[in-house]
């Protein structure tokens, strides 16, 4: 679209439900004015972490987002309605449900839907949140990890939807690379199929979530938030509908080593094997065995690459709404 076109076609909000969406003044305002808007899922509140921890981590990604210039926007199903942007009450309400003993459902996209149906909390997945996201004219979410093809994968044909979503919703999605606990080449191997392309973040290599490096290179590094917006602004002006993936390695202070992770990993995959667990609930019982195992260092690592990349989705989310462009780009898209 040339300027004039933007000019006499300025941005406008979708047409929303109003009966089944809720989006907080404050995420309104910003999306109607064109100021940048970061996604937060919520099932990392809901089932990545024990209270208080995930109540610690909603509030420090929600001000690294507000420091970096950006408005937050955490994403949740509550009472038969889909909540874009939950105040400090309820994400309280949310962070404390589970701990009360109060069910938290786990919402992807299939389960949207059918989350509205019931009432009380759902907490929003990696594809749930980008979906919601995109649904009112967010394209900019930060998570830890995304999901993707598990260990066991090619007998069990167990892969997380968040690999469907990334192909086809236009956002840019930071994250620490995809979930330790996953089968990573093969992930890459999907996200290549799925047309998905993946930026290291100051980085030449693809994390591992609580680890900074694998065997496994990214498709191209960028090392400042302008090169990252400009690359999706490029994408998307291209007719190439779907996600980019922004992997950020872990912050070193924090990260673990690889082959103490992988000891954990084997010795919790054996156990859920042993206990016949598996689909939804395989993440959460492998997360907390990894926390156990760790001394508590997995829940320190992962609250600060959470933080980490809500600073950096807000920092590309500002520099995409601002249209800069990097040093030595071309003319404007």
């Amino acid at each position: 679209m040339t300027d004039r076109e933007q000019q006499e076609n300025p941005p406008t909000m979708p047409e929303i439900s109003d009966h089944l969406i809720s989006i907080a003044p404050e995420v309104r305002a910003a999306l109607a004015t064109g100021r940048a808007v970061v996604a937060l899922e919520s099932t990392i509140l809901a089932h990545g972490f024990p209270w208080p921890h995930n109540l610690d981590v909603a509030q420090r990604c929600e001000a690294a987002v507000r420091t970096n210039g950006a408005v937050p926007a955490t994403i949740a199903v509550y009472n038969h309605r889909l909540r874009i942007g939950l105040d400090t009450e309820e994400i309280a309400a949310l962070c404390r449900a589970a701990h009360d003993g109060i069910s938290v459902a786990k919402v992807s996209r299939r389960d949207l839907p059918l989350a509205l149906l019931q009432p009380g909390w759902g907490a929003t997945t990696v594809a749930g949140t980008m979906c919601s996201a995109a649904r009112v004219g967010i394209r900019f979410m930060a998570t830890g990890g995304i999901g993707g093809v598990h260990r066991g994968g090619e007998q069990s044909l167990d892969e997380s939807a968040d690999l469907a979503e990334l192909a086809r919703t236009d956002m840019v999605v930071v994250c620490a690379g995809a979930k330790t606990i996953l089968d990573i080449g093969r992930t890459l191997e999907r996200l290549e199929t799925l047309g998905v392309p993946i930026l290291g973040y100051q980085t030449d290599t693809f994390p591992g979530f609580y680890v900074r490096q694998t065997p496994y290179r990214v498709n191209l590094r960028v090392d400042d938030p302008a090169t990252a917006a400009y690359a999706a602004r490029i994408k998307w002006e291209l007719g190439l509908h779907g996600a980019l993936v922004l992997a950020c390695p872990p912050p070193a202070a924090t990260a673990l080593p690889p082959d103490e992770v992988e000891q954990w990993l084997t010795d919790a995959l054996a156990t859920a094997t042993a206990q016949d667990i598996s689909g939804q609930a395989l993440t959460p019982f492998l997360l907390a065995y990894l926390h156990q195992a760790s001394g508590g260092r997995t829940i320190a690592g992962n609250l600060a690459l959470v933080e980490q990349n809500a600073a950096i989705a807000a920092q590309v989310a500002v520099a995409y709404a601002e249209e800069r462009r990097p040093p030595g780009a071309g003319g404007r898209i």
